[in-house]
């Protein structure tokens, strides 16, 4: 069974930076499209940023492209985010989530097998 676990959330001001993790295990890092979700107050969750399968392109959202980067290290089957430039509306919940063999180049909460449990942001002024 995949299990994957996040973390790296806390406490911010606006302009910090933050870097989150995601540990993938249970299953092959690989054969997954990877992807980092958000869920703010209130809100939907939305996909952030993420890496399709099986070429592993790096995918983002419209509204943080700039200050998102996601990354991977195959040999430790992690994911990384890292947010610059934090700002109160970046605070929520953020996710990771993998979906096997998903080729497509979007990925929206319904395509995702697996979720971590979240971890939190709160992004003061």
């Amino acid at each position: 069974q995949v299990q994957l676990v996040e973390s790296g959330g806390g406490l911010a001001q606006a302009g910090d930076s933050l870097t989150l993790s995601c540990v993938f295990s249970g299953g092959i890092f690989n054969d997954y499209a990877m992807a980092w979700f958000r869920q703010g107050p209130g809100k939907e969750r939305e996909f952030v940023a993420g890496f399709s399968w099986p070429d592993f392109t790096r995918h983002y959202a419209g509204a943080v492209k700039g200050r998102f980067t996601v990354s991977r290290a195959d040999t430790v089957g992690t994911v990384y985010l890292l947010i610059t430039a934090l700002k109160p509306e970046d605070s929520g919940v953020y996710y990771c989530a993998a979906a096997s063999h998903h080729n497509g180049p979007t990925m929206v909460p319904r395509d995702m097998d697996y979720w971590g449990p979240g971890t939190l942001i709160t992004v003061s002024p």
